[in-house]
């Protein structure tokens, strides 16, 4: 590996270089260590040889469509400004129908997954939602069905009565393949009731995810970051991660998601910095030993902004999208997809190697 950048690393520093180089686990003072330096380039450096040694030079991405079949939700998170309570203005709830004709509209050729997720409507019963993806999954049975978060998972055992196991075992029948990552926010009980984060706690995320796991799924795995938690919060929402991917090994990809505002026109001083948002991603990369994948998610922090944590530990850039709604219903600048083109251009213009994926990570192209 090559030398570290900087000529000043301290000497706290340097002991966690050592660590990483010779396989020893990061603990929490290391974590909360690395968000308190200003060495940016040194932690830059050695997460990005840390994703070297797991990926090589390949950055994955994947042609995919976001869904959303409603809107309507009971929770009231402080950090949501997609959810609508039933019947207020722009609140929605399609059927599988309405679905199948807005996806007719909007897909083309190469689209190998459906992202799906939602409010958490009680106004419709479980059975709903398992017709939703049933219709998908009869019409486009070629495209995977990634949906619903660990959070949604909770949600449908409290109006249909069944276990989570039972939820899963009938949304597979469906045709659910894997689940999203959301809903995890910060894992932290105070933190989520400080933020009214009025759905699954922390054990029951964590359950929904292990639970999937021992069904066969692999699933995704996110960190709300940017509000009123602390770096050590983070930190230890990284280890339970970390945890529970040494007990089933079955996360995919840890996926840092950047607070957004919730007006578009907020100011700098309400949005994460790029400095802040690089050193999530390499701390990510650092403390997550045992999670091939580190996500750097364009819609969250710029396309700009990704190609840079392409050198800073992250080793997927996502998919195309194509009309994301969640963080561009609060203050998201960014586009609302990209195309394959763009996303090849982006990854080849960091000096990395493109490589098409399917939602397994199993390579369908690679960009020499």
């Amino acid at each position: 590996m090559s030398t570290i950048v900087t000529p000043f690393t301290d000497q706290r520093m340097a002991e966690i270089v050592a660590k990483v180089r010779s396989g020893e686990r990061l603990n929490l003072e290391d974590g909360v260590y690395l968000y308190q330096t200003d060495d940016l380039l040194t932690l830059g450096q050695l997460a990005n040889e840390a994703n070297l040694r797991k990926n090589g030079k390949k950055v994955y991405f994947i042609e995919n469509m976001s869904l959303y079949f409603t809107n309507v939700c009971e929770s009231h998170c402080a950090f949501c400004n997609f959810r609508k309570d039933q019947g207020e203005e722009g609140s929605y709830t399609l059927s599988g129908a309405e679905m199948i004709e807005y996806v007719e509209q909007h897909i083309h050729p190469g689209v190998r997954e459906f992202h799906i997720v939602g409010g958490h409507n009680n106004h419709v019963p479980f059975q709903y939602y398992v017709d939703s993806l049933k219709a998908l999954s009869e019409r486009f049975p070629e495209v995977t069905l990634k949906a619903y978060t660990a959070a949604e998972i909770e949600f449908f055992t409290r109006i249909s009565g069944l276990s989570t196991k039972e939820v899963l075992q009938e949304l597979q029948k469906a045709g659910l393949q894997s689940l999203t990552g959301g809903g995890a926010e910060i894992l932290s009980d105070q933190y989520r009731q400080k933020m009214k984060v009025d759905k699954a706690n922390v054990d029951q995320y964590l359950d929904v995810h292990r639970t999937a796991h021992k069904l066969g799924m692999k699933t995704h795995t996110t960190m709300l970051y940017g509000s009123i938690e602390s770096h050590e919060d983070r930190i230890r929402h990284m280890l339970q991660i970390r945890d529970l991917q040494d007990e089933t090994n079955g996360f995919m990809v840890f996926i840092p998601l950047s607070m957004q505002p919730k007006n578009k026109n907020a100011g700098i001083m309400r949005r994460n910095s790029a400095y802040e948002d690089l050193k999530t991603i390499a701390i990510s990369r650092l403390m997550l030993d045992n999670i091939d994948h580190i996500k750097a998610y364009f819609i969250n922090i710029g396309a700009q902004l990704t190609q840079v944590a392409l050198s800073f530990g992250a080793s997927d850039v996502h998919g195309t999208i194509l009309k994301e709604r969640i963080s561009h219903a609060a203050g998201a600048l960014t586009p609302e997809g990209l195309t394959r083109k763009e996303l090849v251009w982006l990854i080849k213009g960091a000096g990395r190697i493109p490589v098409e994926r399917d939602t397994f990570y199993n390579e369908i192209k690679v960009y020499e």
